[in-house]
């Protein structure tokens, strides 16, 4: 029947449209990290210069649920191109697991922070002594660039 045909390569066409799209470029699979800092991300190089950014780059991690969170991006060789690598903070503060799926986006210019307030709950702290600054607090912000 002719309009057999017609649905036919109507749906070959829909399917052939489906396959050969190409999913963006700043999507990108979970993998654990080598480094252990919770405001880095890699990326391979070759997906750095797809995506225009350079090393120390801030970069919006977008996750699941509306979340997101602001990271500085490094080279890794042995990253894969598909493959964004972050440490277990990060990926809990975005809500997502391994193999999940974010979006990475430059971030432009962030300002610098003023002060900050940490709290810490009575339950975490029960049984430290000491000075809670100079032991936790000082070795992690002095020195480094936190976005």
């Amino acid at each position: 029947m002719p309009g057999e045909s017609k649905d036919a390569e109507m749906k070959d066409a829909l399917l052939s449209g489906a396959a050969g799209k190409k999913r963006s470029p700043n999507r990108l699979i979970v993998d654990d990290a080598t480094n252990d800092d919770n405001s880095v991300i890699s990326l391979s190089p070759a997906k750095m210069e797809q995506l225009e950014l350079f090393r120390g780059d801030t970069v919006l991690i977008k996750g699941k649920k509306g979340r997101d969170t602001v990271c500085i991006v490094l080279a890794d060789e042995t990253c894969d191109d598909s493959n964004v690598r972050m440490n277990k903070v990060v990926r809990k503060n975005l809500r997502v697991r391994l193999s999940d799926v974010v979006t990475v986006t430059s971030c432009g210019d962030v300002p610098y922070g003023k002060r900050i307030h940490i709290l810490p709950l009575d339950d975490t702290i029960e049984g430290v002594s000491g000075n809670l600054f100079d032991v936790y607090l000082k070795p992690y912000f002095l020195e480094a660039y936190r976005p």
